[in-house]
């Protein structure tokens, strides 16, 4: 069974858990139960076929929110301006009842891309209401203005339409003072039900510390891409509530079903600003 363990261990750094401590963890779940364990994932944990897609079977089917997540590089001679000129005027789109949007959250980068500003929007009643906000857009002078003065201090932006996975909380507003990690999975096409399945009996692990705040995956853009959004009071917080998880009997097979879907994951830790719900 040594590479049943070995796996753990490896999947252990993959995720980010804090060395020789993440295998410690990771060895404790070996056990005469996990031999058994090991056995029956020969036979369980697999996806049927489907005829629907992903987004139908794993999106929230009470709401139709519809989220936009927006990653700006500033100049970093502007990051200060940019964040006065968008605490300035973002919040009138918010309160505005004409427009059928609202702000969730929005941060700048403190450990990842530096210089970085990311913006999650929520669309109450998605691509129609994604569409009529556009449409206003179009004639609002004010956002117009701020859209060209925001040019000048961006270096470059992105986007990605997302839908929320019906097992993760609906993002709320919170006090703080808090910081966020967003994480970011790449993952191979075709193993999104696949990730579905297995993260809506491990997010139960993750839920003791209110951590957990949304979890969304792609549409529109980069596709297969799958975001979870944590919040914690500081560092040291996030390592002790990370190092928890290994030791509930479940969050190992967790991590041993889901590693072999990523291609590619990413981690920010970002601090709110003053507009922002999520603080």
């Amino acid at each position: 069974m040594a590479p049943r363990l070995g796996s753990i261990w490896a999947a252990a750094r993959l995720l980010g858990g804090p060395g020789p401590r993440a295998e410690r963890a990771a060895a404790r779940f070996y056990s005469k139960d996990n031999e058994g364990s090991w056995f029956r994932s020969l036979f369980v944990h697999k996806v049927d076929p489907r005829k629907d897609a992903h987004s139908t079977l794993l999106s929230k089917k009470e709401t139709s929110n519809l989220y936009k997540i927006q990653f700006h590089n500033v100049k970093p001679e502007c990051l200060d301006a940019y964040n006065s000129l968008t605490e300035a005027v973002l919040p009138k789109l918010h309160l505005d009842e004409d427009y059928p949007c609202s702000l969730v959250g929005n941060w700048n980068t403190w450990y990842g891309e530096q210089d970085q500003a990311v913006h999650l929007w929520r669309f109450s009643g998605g691509y129609p209401a994604l569409m009529d906000c556009m449409n206003k857009l179009k004639n609002n002078k004010e956002y117009l203005e701020f859209r060209k003065e925001r040019s000048q201090m961006l270096l470059s932006r992105r986007n990605q339409m997302l839908l929320e996975f019906s097992f993760w909380n609906e993002p709320q507003p919170r006090a703080g003072p808090n910081i966020y990690e967003l994480r970011t999975y790449k993952l191979k096409p075709g193993t999104m039900i696949e990730w579905g399945n297995n993260w809506a009996r491990a997010i139960k692990y993750r839920q003791e510390n209110q951590e957990a705040v949304g979890g969304f995956f792609s549409q529109i853009g980069e596709l297969y891409v799958v975001h979870h959004l944590w919040a914690y009071k500081d560092l040291q917080s996030r390592e002790e509530t990370r190092n928890a998880a290994w030791r509930k009997r479940g969050w190992d097979e967790n991590v041993y079903y889901t590693v072999p879907l990523v291609r590619h994951m990413e981690s920010r830790i970002m601090i709110p600003l003053k507009i922002s719900p999520l603080q």
